[in-house]
């Protein structure tokens, strides 16, 4: 279903974009995903609307699984946002340690002091701290938008599940034209 519209208090929820997480080989284009998700930024900005940057620490939350823990040594710019994201002063910057964007940060308090009620999702990965946020937003009733063509995953089969089973139970779907049509119709 295409996308129906973008509330009056809307943010931009950029996820892992950074130099640590976009080093490793994705199902598509990581290069593709920074861009749709720069355009994104500059459109918000433009609007006046909130953009709020995430990274993550190179760490995983305690506990066990089955997957082993990847080893690696973190280069020294794991940290370090895209720079094609243009980060500004005024952009909210929220570090996790977590694979979700919410928990044991400040991002449900920075966005509800603004006022906002809908968050527009993208960044690496889809599966990962894209479908985390999502889930976390959905769970806070915030309405969530997530832009397909500015995400990507490790596997293409994480990513096509993510957005054809997950994402239409947590909000809307639509692409990076889409919400900038959106934009400019305000």
């Amino acid at each position: 279903m295409p996308l129906t519209k973008l509330d009056a208090k809307t943010a931009l929820v950029v996820i892992d974009l950074q130099q640590g997480i976009l080093a490793f080989p994705m199902a598509h284009s990581a290069a593709a995903v920074v861009a749709q998700a720069s355009r994104l930024a500059r459109a918000f900005r433009a609007h006046d609307l909130p953009v709020v940057l995430v990274n993550v620490t190179a760490g995983h939350p305690p506990g066990r699984t089955d997957a082993a823990p990847m080893k690696f040594t973190p280069p020294a710019n794991w940290l370090e946002l895209a720079p094609e994201l243009e980060a500004r002063d005024s952009d909210i910057r929220i570090t996790k340690q977590q694979w979700g964007g919410f928990h044991g940060t400040a991002l449900d308090l920075e966005l509800r002091r603004r006022g906002v009620t809908q968050v527009v999702l993208c960044g690496i990965a889809t599966s990962i701290g894209v479908e985390s946020t999502a889930r976390d937003a959905y769970e806070r009733s915030y309405h969530v938008t997530l832009v397909v063509d500015a995400m990507t995953d490790l596997t293409a089969t994480a990513h096509d599940r993510a957005i054809a089973l997950i994402f239409p139970r947590l909000g809307e779907t639509g692409t990076t034209s889409d919400v900038l049509a959106l934009l400019e119709a305000r």
